[in-house]
């Protein structure tokens, strides 16, 4: 027969065991999710709308929650949108079928600024780190590529950023041709994190195969927080203070499905884009 104290011991190593396998599973979704997040972020292709509904920025709390299931909050509405109007304009839709010459002095400085309906994003550019990408960037601008465009994308879980540079909208667009990645190395991007302020290009890298290098297009991302993603996207700008108080009031709007990963629900339309040499 089994005595008062045998059964709480028994009881006892039987929470412990529980809760190793807990934490276990808590390590083993950790390690899934930011295998998820490295590539989720640079997807580009057909399907990347369906990323919108994964569990890739959730928090790993529930791996250690008890049974009980805590009542979700009512649904609220939306704040207000911060943003205007988008200017009158139709967006382009041409392509082109190879990356163009390289045109830009890679010794000089240039910046890149975003005319949007939520206020203007200067953005200064790594000429000499980022060359093609620059280059790119200066040309697509050029021909009036990103103009009347929206910012399609807004993650406000596990990383903070606003994807944008797609004319489809939806995250499937691009100019038709792609570009090397470029100054993966950036002393910036020390620990796997991009700092608050960095412009990164977005693409179709799977850090779980190893493939898509080298296959960056129009898009690319605004980091507004400091996020944990591993040095696999371009970092080729970095955003002014008075661009980051522009983030700030399109993050603080939300995104529009309430898990952290959707469309911001301010209205974010980059009514121009123009690259200038200082």
């Amino acid at each position: 027969m089994v005595s008062q104290e045998q059964r709480r011991r028994q009881l006892a190593r039987e929470k412990f065991l529980r809760q190793q396998t807990r934490r276990t599973d808590a390590r083993r979704k950790a390690r899934t999710r930011n295998a998820v997040i490295a590539s989720v972020i640079g997807v580009v292709l057909i399907g990347s709308l369906a990323l919108y509904t994964t569990d890739a920025f959730k928090s790993d709390d529930s791996a250690n929650a008890s049974s009980e299931t805590t009542p979700s909050a009512a649904p609220t509405s939306p704040p207000p949108d911060p943003c205007e109007e988008p200017a009158a304009g139709e967006v382009a839709t041409k392509t082109w079928d190879k990356a163009p010459a390289m045109s830009i002095d890679e010794s000089a400085k240039y910046t890149m600024t975003l005319a949007t309906t939520c206020g203007d994003i200067d953005i200064d550019l790594k000429t000499a780190a980022a060359p093609q990408t620059v280059n790119s960037f200066a040309f697509l601008a050029g021909e009036g590529y990103f103009d009347h465009t929206n910012c399609h994308r807004l993650t406000t879980s596990g990383i903070y950023v606003l994807q944008c540079g797609d004319p489809a909208g939806d995250g499937t667009g691009g100019p038709g041709y792609t570009i090397p990645d470029e100054n993966l190395k950036d002393t910036s991007l020390e620990g796997d994190v991009y700092p608050a302020g960095t412009v990164a290009m977005a693409n179709q890298y799977d850090a779980t195969t190893g493939e898509g290098r080298d296959s960056g297009g129009s898009q690319f991302f605004l980091v507004f927080q400091d996020s944990p993603l591993p040095a696999d996207y371009t970092p080729f700008g970095t955003v002014s203070e008075s661009g980051m108080a522009v983030l700030e009031k399109i993050a603080g709007a939300g995104e529009n499905t309430g898990a952290g990963d959707g469309a911001p629900n301010a209205t974010v339309v980059i009514n121009k884009a123009t690259v200038t040499k200082s």
